[in-house]
């Protein structure tokens, strides 16, 4: 029998994502991803090179997916944030691929999917600084960091406060699009 290789990487992706994303780099265990994943260790290896590899790939490809799904529009951060936390309430573990990756590479070689995505999202604020349509008092870069905040806030909170968080998704979405507004009128 033929052996599939694109279906076999889909399928080490996906159980790397799903490990990575409860276990973060350092516990993750390549064992079971292959297990998981119906695949001989020997070839995430061979496809990924090693584990960091194959958790760049797949924190990589989380970027892609992010990026085409949640469409960002420099004049419309409000809506942006909206898309934003709608992604990571539908797809914790976006959010958690996230979270490992600047709790255990803070100082690590930069990915370019992120360089990428970041730096085009910093050109188009930057843009709409220039033609008006965004307030200048803070540089696109904050304003980015404010917004990537924003949208994750409701995802990030200690369990403690986490526990007595509003359930309604529409409010809490709500509350970060009407922050991201009300920053933006005020800078005005």
């Amino acid at each position: 029998m033929a052996r599939d290789a694109e279906a076999t990487k889909k399928r080490i992706l996906d159980a790397a994502t799903t490990e990575f994303s409860k276990f973060g780099i350092a516990g993750a265990r390549v064992d079971r991803i292959a297990a998981v994943a119906q695949a001989n260790k020997s070839l995430i290896y061979a496809y990924y090179g090693n584990k960091d590899g194959l958790f760049d790939s797949v924190f990589s490809s989380q970027v892609v997916a992010f990026t085409d799904s949640v469409q960002f529009d420099a004049t419309d951060l409000a809506g942006y944030v909206g898309r934003a936390f709608d992604l990571y309430e539908d797809n914790p573990s976006t959010l958690r691929l996230a979270t490992w990756y600047q709790l255990e590479r803070p100082d690590g070689e930069p990915l370019q999917s992120i360089a990428a995505s970041n730096q085009s999202k910093l050109e188009k604020i930057a843009q709409a600084q220039q033609e008006g349509h965004l307030p200048t008092q803070y540089t696109a870069h904050e304003i980015l960091t404010i917004v990537r905040a924003l949208a994750m806030s409701w995802h990030i909170q200690t369990p403690e406060l986490g526990a007595v968080a509003p359930r309604d998704r529409a409010r809490r979405r709500q509350v970060v699009v009407s922050a991201v507004e009300n920053l933006l009128s005020a800078c005005e």
